[in-house]
């Protein structure tokens, strides 16, 4: 497929999606530094992109909780040859979830319900209503079954809900498993706690975010997914290893308080620079908001509100993904580094948002990131020699110089042959052992994707430099 990268740059971006004049200045001024690697980055998520071949990707990064960088790559359409400009809304799926937690807790500190209230207090017809709280729905540790663990379009999905009608269907079972006794993810959970909002506030969960949340933060794109707009994306899927094919939305209804918005990332990235600052809610609500829900037993959930807390490049992360028909995305906050990460892709069968997100890290991220660069350089290099059935034998360790006989290395010319060009060399892990430094890369060939499992001696030498098959 053809890979546009949009020919507006992020100047025009920047002035159609600012809200105040303050805003704009300091945006504008982070988006022209010069210390800022924006020729880096477009080269590598349009190799990403390419490699996987979804239609599009749309990338904003913050920087000092300062939006420095909005692009889009690739087509909203493909049909129309309509390329994503960074005004481009997509869904954002369950990245949603964490804005309607956040609206949880600013109904507690308007004193209109508790965390700690009981599900029985606002809808007592549920299964075991009277034991649940709304921190165990917001935690995913309720028992309530997922009313959508399918990862693909199902026919009913095509047809309008409500949210009584899911309740009704889900949340009357018998419950997965004791209410904090275990963590398991569930869709199920927010519609229920978004109802509970409703009952409690008087006001339509969207109509709430609005007016407490996406409005004050000037998010102009953002809105409930079924309020269509001529700079939606389109949505895709593929077959297997297919092409990708448009596929149809969800009917209106069956997301809402887990999945309901559609926005332009640069808006979402808005979202992230109040959460960095701690605007909009208290810091008390923030507290709540980012700390680990642990299960009854002690053990860890790794998940708050709304939230999935885990590690990017060795650094604590706050993050989510999302994923409706034809949409897969990704949030992730770094708060140590004052960096938030937004990655939107139209197509929901290839993984390539959490790559995307990866390679953006570990050029902004990784300690001595110029030497890794060199390192990966390196890397590519020893791998295309390798399809060619040969190696610099002077950057090998005796060891790893006498596995790569003439055998092996006839061995590895044959067996990359069938390949193609390599497209893409994106590193995944980086640890210590042995003494060595351990790593772990994918390589995307034209035809195929292989694993490298590298170890690197303190002198730079290889020690180990294997192609694995991945699985």
């Amino acid at each position: 497929m053809s890979l546009l990268a949009s020919d507006n740059n992020v100047m025009p971006a920047v002035r159609y999606l600012c809200s105040s004049i303050a805003f704009c200045a300091s945006l504008l001024s982070a988006a022209d530094s010069n210390d800022f690697p924006t020729a880096q980055l477009d080269q590598k998520i349009s190799a990403t992109l390419a490699a996987y071949g979804a239609p599009s990707v749309s990338v904003a990064i913050v920087r000092n909780a300062t939006l420095a960088y909005a692009r889009a790559f690739g087509h909203a359409n493909l049909a129309e040859h309509r390329s994503a400009e960074v005004t481009t809304r997509y869904a954002v799926g369950s990245i949603s979830k964490q804005f309607t937690a956040a609206a949880i807790l600013l109904a507690q500190e308007q004193g209109k319900l508790s965390l700690n209230d009981k599900v029985a207090k606002y809808l007592p017809d549920l299964t075991r209503a009277g034991e649940v709280s709304i921190r165990q729905l917001l935690s995913h540790t309720s028992g309530y079954e997922d009313h959508a663990p399918q990862d693909y379009m199902i026919a009913e999905w095509a047809k309008p809900t409500t949210p009584d009608a899911i309740m009704n269907g889900w949340a009357k079972k018998p419950l997965n498993f004791d209410p904090g006794t275990r963590w398991q993810y569930s869709n199920t959970n927010y519609t229920i706690a978004g109802k509970i909002l409703e009952k409690a506030t008087g006001q339509d969960l969207m109509a709430f975010l609005q007016e407490h949340i996406l409005t004050p933060l000037g998010m102009k794109s953002a809105s409930d997914c079924d309020a269509k707009s001529p700079q939606d994306a389109t949505a895709y899927t593929r077959f297997a290893l297919g092409p990708p094919r448009p596929v149809a939305r969800e009917g209106a209804g069956w997301y809402f308080a887990a999945g309901e918005l559609c926005m332009a990332p640069a808006d979402l990235a808005k979202w992230d620079i109040a959460f960095l600052e701690k605007r909009i809610l208290s810091a008390s609500s923030y507290t709540e908001f980012t700390k680990e829900v642990k299960l009854a037993d002690g053990k860890a959930t790794h998940y708050a509100l709304g939230l999935s807390l885990n590690e990017v490049q060795g650094l604590p992360a706050i993050s989510h993904g999302g994923e409706v028909s034809g949409f897969l995305a990704l949030n992730t906050l770094v708060p140590e580094k004052k960096t938030g990460i937004v990655v939107l892709s139209n197509e929901d069968g290839v993984d390539m948002v959490p790559t995307v997100m990866r390679e953006i890290a570990g050029i902004l991220l990784a300690p001595g990131n110029a030497e890794a660069g060199k390192q990966d350089d390196l890397v590519r290099k020893t791998l295309e020699e390798l399809a060619q059935g040969k190696i610099t034998r002077a950057l090998f360790t005796q060891n790893a110089s006498d596995y790569f006989s003439a055998a092996a290395l006839e061995d590895y010319r044959a067996s990359f042959a069938p390949l193609g060009k390599l497209t893409l060399l994106s590193r995944q892990r980086e640890q210590l052992r042995g003494g060595m430094t351990h790593l772990s890369y994918r390589a995307h060939f034209e035809h195929d994707t292989v694993a490298l499992n590298i170890y690197v001696m303190p002198d730079g030498k290889f020690e180990q430099f294997m192609v694995e098959e991945t699985f």
